[in-house]
């Protein structure tokens, strides 16, 4: 489904040459929850961009479906991202003049499946009573599981989730992650987190060290 060929990204910073992604090769499978590892400034996030065509590789390929993404036009990546992909950022980010609810339901906000869905979720998620508050009156993790919402609400192909934990309390992150690990069901979904216990049930965990994979990865 996504396949990553010895894929790199090197930038200058300052008087020196980082390699934050050193000839990794991952691949993620259609139904699979895959976890990418390591402490921070391992590389595992700016692999996560690379994958999901938010940043644009040095050297090697990131193939989605047998197309290469960084031949794609700005435009195309963009359509991608936005049709088959779902995303969960570290940082909570909601448009502050719209409510939860709306906030989730930006991209189509007319489109009945789309609304029962979102409902759902906001109940799966414990924030039934909240969907209709706007970003100012939500705690950071209220905030961080409406971005999860809003991820899963279109049923992407591929949900990429960058530390989506973070911000949550242990029970809400234990919750967070069973239903993104349930969203098997309908795509693959790809989680970066230095936390091994939010992973305990993937599929397959990549680790990372200094932007180099380790190996064995772990396979359930």
């Amino acid at each position: 489904m996504l396949v990553t060929d010895e894929v790199s990204l090197v930038y200058p910073e300052a008087d020196r040459v980082v390699t934050a992604v050193d000839r990794v090769s991952v691949e993620i499978r259609q139904g699979e929850f895959v976890g990418i590892m390591g402490p921070s400034g391992s590389g595992k996030s700016s692999l996560l961009y690379l994958m999901s065509g938010l940043k644009l590789p040095t050297s090697g390929e990131v193939r989605y479906r047998n197309r290469v993404i960084h031949l794609m036009s700005e435009r195309e990546r963009m359509q991608l991202r936005r049709r088959e992909f779902g995303f969960v950022f570290q940082q909570p980010y909601l448009l502050p003049y719209l409510t939860a609810l709306e906030n989730v339901l930006l991209a189509e906000p007319n489109n009945r499946e789309v609304y029962r869905r979102a409902l759902e979720l906001f109940e799966q998620l414990g924030l039934s009573h909240l969907m209709n508050r706007y970003p100012h009156k939500l705690s950071g993790g209220e905030r961080q599981r409406v971005c999860v919402a809003r991820a899963m609400v279109h049923q992407p192909q591929i949900i990429f989730a960058d530390e989506p934990t973070a911000s949550l309390d242990h029970i809400n992150g234990h919750a967070v992650i069973r239903l993104l690990a349930s969203y098997r069901e309908h795509g693959a979904v790809v989680v970066v987190t230095h936390d091994p216990e939010m992973l305990a049930d993937a599929d397959r965990v990549y680790s990372l060290r200094d932007g180099k994979l380790v190996q064995p990865s772990r396979v359930q």
